[in-house]
């Protein structure tokens, strides 16, 4: 019955018997049978048929609604069922850079938990050294970071994109007519770093030694909260990677920051133990790969 109920719900969701069947990779006459055994079984008529086009009677609306609650609650017990078989090979905890603004990682994510339903995928945010020390320490098993340090042996490492950074500004400030603009050129307007309150100095001191940035810091613990902080005029955002989201469109322009009229580029990486045995490490990375590829 599980089976004639993912067909009826597929035909429901696609308004079309034959689209229906060629995403089940069944017949069309194969699909409508399944639904008509449903119906039957139910002792209830789920669909009015007329000619070619059908709509859902009460009892259809009913139960595709019913249905769907009922098909995720199964799909969940038999992903927790073989994560408990499995223990700990069927989880895979990864690491995002906390300022990393792009879509790619979630999109990766979604791909990856699409094609592996029964792996459990946990994800802590952190910053550079953060996600260095939980790497470093078991914590993740891979980590989407910025590159500060020289490539180690000990570490998988891919570098996923190596874009000019640039800074997010409100959309009505001037500097945001401008094609660029020089780190020292922005020593009145103050920095605005996201930054957990641990690692707020080692941001600072990054910031200035590496981009040379010179003004004013200031943090916010996530990046709504920084972007909340340059629509209202506060400052300017150092971003990597990604576009500007949807909410903040005509709020906030990009533009590249350079030092010495160079634009200042940035690696973002995948890194992960090479020693590290969890065997969906390599297949995530595939995905990310292919996410910043597509970008």
């Amino acid at each position: 019955m599980l089976k004639q109920i993912r067909y009826f719900q597929a035909v429901v969701r696609l308004g079309s018997f034959s689209k229906a069947a060629e995403a089940c990779y069944i017949s069309q006459s194969a699909i409508s049978q399944q639904v008509q055994a449903l119906e039957r079984e139910l002792g209830a008529e789920l669909l009015h048929r007329e000619n070619r086009r059908f709509s859902l009677t009460p009892a259809g609306e009913y139960f595709y609604k019913k249905s769907l609650l009922l098909t995720a609650d199964y799909d969940r017990l038999c992903r927790d069922t073989v994560r408990l078989a499995r223990g700990q090979d069927a989880v895979l905890r990864l690491g995002r850079l906390r300022s990393y603004g792009g879509a790619e990682f979630r999109h990766a994510v979604a791909a990856f938990t699409a094609a592996w339903p029964d792996v459990s995928v946990e994800v802590r945010i952190g910053n550079h050294e953060e996600l260095y020390a939980l790497l470093r320490d078991g914590g993740i098993d891979l980590a989407l970071n910025d590159q500060r340090r020289t490539f180690s042996d000990e570490y998988g490492n891919v570098i996923l994109s190596a874009a000019a950074c640039q800074i997010e500004v409100p959309a009505h400030s001037p500097i945001a007519r401008l094609d660029r603009v020089n780190v020292d050129e922005l020593t009145n307007t103050p920095c605005i770093l996201v930054a957990s309150s641990s690692q707020r100095q080692t941001e600072q001191v990054h910031y200035r030694e590496v981009y040379g940035i010179q003004s004013e810091m200031l943090f916010a613990e996530g990046l709504e909260e920084a972007r909340l902080m340059v629509v209202g005029g506060q400052g300017f955002l150092p971003v990597d990677g990604g576009q500007c989201p949807d909410e903040f469109a005509g709020l906030i322009a990009r533009l590249p920051l350079c030092r010495n009229g160079e634009p200042i580029r940035v690696n973002t990486c995948a890194f992960w133990k090479k020693q590290n045995p969890n065997r969906f490490i390599e297949p995530f990375v595939s995905l990310l790969k292919e996410q910043f590829e597509q970008e």
